[in-house]
């Protein structure tokens, strides 16, 4: 199937086009979202899509909203993508695209580590902390977390860094009962999760998740859960502690741009087909240890 890096749905209005999503109303109480192939790395939209990307999100993210659904209520409704769409654009959301309840999205993005990796690794060096919190000395790189720790971040328009913030400040943008109610469903759908991926040789080191209230306020998972781009991944059996494993997501790519020189700033560089291929590899590599 060929990639699909933009789409072109006519018959509903488009609400949002984000680093990797195109949403769209379908009423006043559903939205169609679209996961096209494009990659982002650095905050930046690369110009190089990676065929079959995402169709592999959406079936990653809809494995997890199900298997997840008895902590927490999810976005899905349920309702086929190609029943909102007319007849020659069904070919742009087939595998790819979900019906979604619209809802209020809370403005913080909830991350959780479980491993000492990337910006926490290097908060650690400096402070001994991982965003304000305090972590026993003599830890390594890779190292596994006594507890899972929750290290909100603001979320960013396309083309901006999202930034890390503290729980004090996720409270004062939440408010103090919301906040523990975010905090407190991202670690139990994180450990969830992180249990069931070791059954499947798969170390969930840290990911993302985002939440939303419905018109009653209740809490729901919202945008993506758990796939290759929100996550790190790591293969189990190629786990050691003090190194960076090799990883399922797209860590592979920031890797090749970091030695490739490029500055980090907009535009980004075209993709080599070598690393499509190994990239597209490693996203479906995932998929089936997860879903097999």
């Amino acid at each position: 199937m060929p990639a699909l890096y933009e789409t072109q749905i006519h018959s509903l209005p488009l609400i949002h086009k984000g680093k990797v999503r195109d949403i769209y109303a379908v009423d006043d109480r559903r939205m169609l979202l679209v996961t096209t192939d494009r990659l982002s790395a650095f905050d930046v939209i690369l110009p190089t899509p990676i065929p079959g990307k995402g169709q592999v999100l959406t079936d990653v993210a809809n494995f997890w909203f199900d298997k997840l659904s008895h902590i927490l209520p999810n976005q899905l409704t349920g309702d086929a993508p190609e029943s909102v769409v007319t007849a020659d654009e069904r070919d742009q959301v087939i595998g790819r695209a979900v019906v979604v309840k619209r809802l209020k999205a809370l403005p913080v993005e909830a991350i959780v580590r479980g491993y000492l990796v990337g910006s926490g690794w290097a908060d650690y060096q400096k402070t001994g902390q991982v965003c304000g919190i305090a972590l026993p000395a003599g830890l390594q790189q890779a190292s596994r977390l006594p507890q899972p720790l929750f290290t909100p971040s603001t979320k960013a328009a396309v083309g901006e860094h999202d930034e890390n913030i503290d729980y004090a400040a996720c409270e004062k943008l939440l408010g103090v009962e919301m906040a523990a109610k975010v905090r407190d469903a991202a670690i139990a759908l994180y450990s969830a999760a992180a249990e069931y991926a070791l059954t499947r040789g798969i170390i969930i080191a840290d990911t993302k998740f985002e939440f939303g209230l419905d018109e009653d306020g209740t809490l729901t998972l919202i945008d993506e859960a758990l796939t290759p781009d929100s996550s790190r991944f790591w293969p189990a059996d190629e786990y050691v502690v003090g190194s960076n494993p090799p990883s399922f997501d797209k860590q592979f790519v920031r890797d090749w741009l970091t030695q490739s020189g490029w500055n980090k700033q907009a535009p980004g560089p075209e993709l080599p087909a070598e690393v499509v291929a190994q990239t597209a590899a490693k996203y479906a590599e995932a998929l089936r240890r997860l879903t097999a």
